[in-house]
């Protein structure tokens, strides 16, 4: 028989020598061999120095019955039918061809477990026809040039081209988010030295004195504070609250928006009445004519278990979150003890001290997500397995809610700690906290908490997103490299490209799952704190340009093919976009409240502020503000006052708080506090109005698609009144 071209194989299966395997290894690949064979498969062997290469290829058969099971009953017309393609499309050959290895044999095993138990290797798709692919979109030069969507659906299948769509409207979409946070940005740069509450800063006297923070023995002086005020006002100013309900309207814009985007495209693609489970059941059908339709079931029992087991994850992050202040008081305290020789000013210690223990705080965090990212992954398999989902499809859907749960609890619990939580248990000075009696618990930055959930918040976006891209690219392109510089090359050209594509990295159901778990995260970043980091959707934009090319070039060049999928459209996915903007708006409306300082001082400008007890004064409105916003405290008070460093005529320190002279919260702490839980309770209010009459105000699909439906609708009803006046004539 002369040799076929690679082009007609849809999947090549791969496994050692025969005299490498025990006797029932090689049975068994036979008898998997042999079934595939009376299935309507045609199989051929290649062999090089290592391996045995199985190339397959299904009969046109099952993709007719495969045709004939999806037709809707509706369709009426021979017209129509005789309309339809004779030659199927390879991801349609593709995907059918992969559904049945996936399928039990006679034997009762799948490939799966044939892999598992050493009688074969792998299974990919041959890539061919990517050289389009390759010239115009898997490049770098490419990274300003508009995807072609149509391309990428007809050679990786809808569910991928669904993702770079959504991807690329994602990108375009952070344009404006990105200008308007870089402006809101910049805008404190205009009023860096002319904010009044960093002139009284800058300007207090020399003998105006911080009260030491956590296990610093010195005081500061207020002065010292000046710098981080100013770059404080960077990000803490009037625009935080109007960015904060821009970027709730802009996220409500960006579903909605990207919802008529893709009824658009999935009219273009003729799936726009596509079902999934009728898609799986003719699956089923087709390689079972005996299948029996597995029913919908629901356990109250292994729901309550997996509840349980997800809230005592959820709990096991936040404990988690909770070992991190552990490190950052334990980090406080040794570098605190550290002999720095090149540091003999104790304010310049301290801000180093505080610098330090805030970056390698954050460095252990990412570090903990890395880790905790594998174990979450395995744990939400285990409970979507023990939930007993109907069909692939339901267990993917289960799996994302799960596992996205379980993730963002472990990327966000400490920055919740930072923005809610730090320095808002540690007592007083004089009385602090102490973690086991023996150290005081982290305190914000003397400038304020809104410095150290910035800090927290740019370091973990600028490492997450470099080095995720940096590793997401240069792993699998050193591992490919190695691959093959050091295979042995057959001199067949069709076995040569079997053995270059076998020698790709391989990809799993996974693979393009956590593509999407990646900028669902990111996402999260970007709209979740935005307030107090408002660069994060112009970072988020840098990234997601260089994202859209990395994944362009590994799935094209560097990865085997992966299998197409069918879809129209990115399925629960758009359901966590959706909550995390629910959440963004809760999470931002409480940094402003109680992480900024934002309150406070609207509530000083308008009631205790010289402009309200002298109208006729001309003097800025919050003169006087960072006198009232500190208290004092006697340094006699402390438990040891000669351990203090500092001038030994200091007799007052201030810190941050609304304290009277016993100690005690005042009233003024108090009024704040409503006026704080009345401002989150408006504010989410009023973002959420404004999402639910943007999400009204912009329909979910175009009018164009709605009438383009509805014609194709009315065209069919007009060919079966036809074909029923012909039938009554005759």
């Amino acid at each position: 028989m002369e040799a076929e071209p690679s082009e007609q194989w849809d999947f090549i299966l791969v496994a050692k020598y025969h005299a490498e395997m025990r006797l029932r290894q090689a049975e068994r690949q036979k008898q998997f061999l042999e079934e595939l064979k009376r299935r309507g498969f045609r199989v051929k062997v290649r062999e090089d120095q290592r391996h045995v290469f199985f190339g397959i290829r299904a009969d046109n058969r099952i993709f007719d019955l495969y045709r004939t099971l999806l037709v809707e009953p509706e369709d009426p017309a021979p017209s129509l039918e005789q309309a339809r393609p004779t030659t199927v499309p390879a991801t349609t050959r593709i995907r059918i061809v992969n559904f049945v290895l996936n399928s039990k044999t006679a034997t009762g095993d799948t490939f799966e477990d044939l892999v598992k138990d050493g009688v074969f290797e792998a299974r990919f798709p041959l890539h061919r026809g990517e050289e389009d692919l390759r010239a115009k979109w898997a490049q770098w030069r490419n990274m300003f040039q508009e995807q072609p969507i149509d391309a990428i659906r007809d050679y990786f299948g809808e569910k991928v081209a669904l993702y770079f769509a959504w991807l690329g409207w994602y990108t375009y979409m952070l344009v404006p988010a990105a200008v308007v946070g870089l402006i809101i940005f910049l805008s404190g740069f205009a009023l860096f030295n002319s904010s009044q509450i960093s002139k009284e800063i800058c300007g207090a006297a020399n003998d105006t004195f911080m009260c030491p923070i956590g296990d610093s023995n010195s005081y500061q002086r207020l002065l010292d504070t000046c710098t981080f005020a100013k770059i404080t006002h960077l990000f803490d100013n009037e625009g935080t609250v109007l960015f904060a309900i821009f970027m709730a309207l802009w996220a409500t814009a960006f579903l909605e928006f990207w919802k008529r985007r893709r009824a658009s495209v999935v009219l273009h693609w003729d799936l726009y009445g596509w079902d999934e489970d009728q898609e799986e059941m003719a699956l089923e059908l087709m390689n079972c004519p005996d299948y029996e339709l597995r029913p919908h079931q629901h356990s109250y029992l292994r729901s309550t278990i997996i509840l349980v087991l997800s809230l005592l994850m959820i709990c096991l992050m936040i404990g988690m979150a909770h070992l991190l202040v552990v490190y950052r008081v334990l980090a406080a305290a040794f570098f605190g003890n550290l002999a720095w020789p090149f540091l003999e000013n104790q304010t310049t210690k301290a801000v180093v001290v505080t610098t330090a223990v805030v970056v390698t705080g954050a460095l252990v965090h990412y570090l903990t997500i890395v880790i905790m990212t594998k174990v979450n992954k395995r744990v939400a398999l285990k409970l979507c397995d023990f939930e007993k989902p109907r069909t692939f499809s339901e267990r993917e859907r289960k799996f994302t809610i799960k596992f996205f749960t379980l993730q963002f609890f472990a990327h966000f619990s400490s920055l919740i700690y930072v923005a809610f939580i730090l320095g808002r248990i540690n007592g007083h000075p004089g009385k602090s906290t102490r973690l086991a009696g023996l150290w005081k618990l982290e305190e914000c930055h003397l400038s304020g908490c809104m410095m150290d959930l910035f800090v927290q918040m740019a370091i973990i976006m600028v490492l997450k997103q470099t080095l995720s891209n940096c590793m997401e690219y240069l792993c699998p392109w050193l591992a490919y490299r190695w691959r093959m510089l050091w295979g042995c090359w057959a001199g067949n050209p069709e076995l040569r490209d079997w053995q270059r594509n076998y020698r790709l990295n391989p990809v799993t159901t996974f693979t393009l799952f956590e593509e999407f778990m990646e900028m669902m995260i990111q996402y999260g970043f970007t709209t979740i704190f935005v307030a107090a980091f408002p660069l994060a959707p112009l970072l988020a934009l840098f990234s997601n340009m260089v994202e859209i090319r990395l994944d362009a070039i590994k799935m094209v060049q560097l990865q085997r093919r992966l299998v197409p999928r069918k879809a129209k459209d990115i399925g629960t996915w758009l359901q966590v976009l959706e909550t995390i903007g629910v959440l963004a708006v809760i999470a931002n409306g409480m940094v402003i409240a109680f992480t900024s300082e934002f309150i406070p001082r609207v509530i000083y400008k308008y009631r205790d502020s010289p402009c309200q007890k002298e109208p006729h004064r001309k003097v800025d409105c919050l003169t006087g503000y960072v006198n009232h916003s500190l208290s004092v405290f006697h340094t006699k008070d402390f438990q040891d006052p000669k351990k203090i460093q500092g001038p030994e005529n200091v007799t007052v320190c201030r810190y941050r708080d609304y304290r009277d002279e016993e100690y005690n919260l005042t009233a003024q702490f108090w009024f704040l506090l409503a006026i704080r839980l009345a401002f989150v309770i408006l504010f989410e209010h009023v973002a959420l109005c404004i999402k639910l009459i943007a999400s009204w105000f912009v329909p979910d699909v175009p009018q164009s698609v709605k009438n383009k439906v509805l014609e194709e609708k009315y065209k069919m009803l007009r060919e079966k009144l036809r074909s029923s006046s012909k039938s009554t004539e005759v």
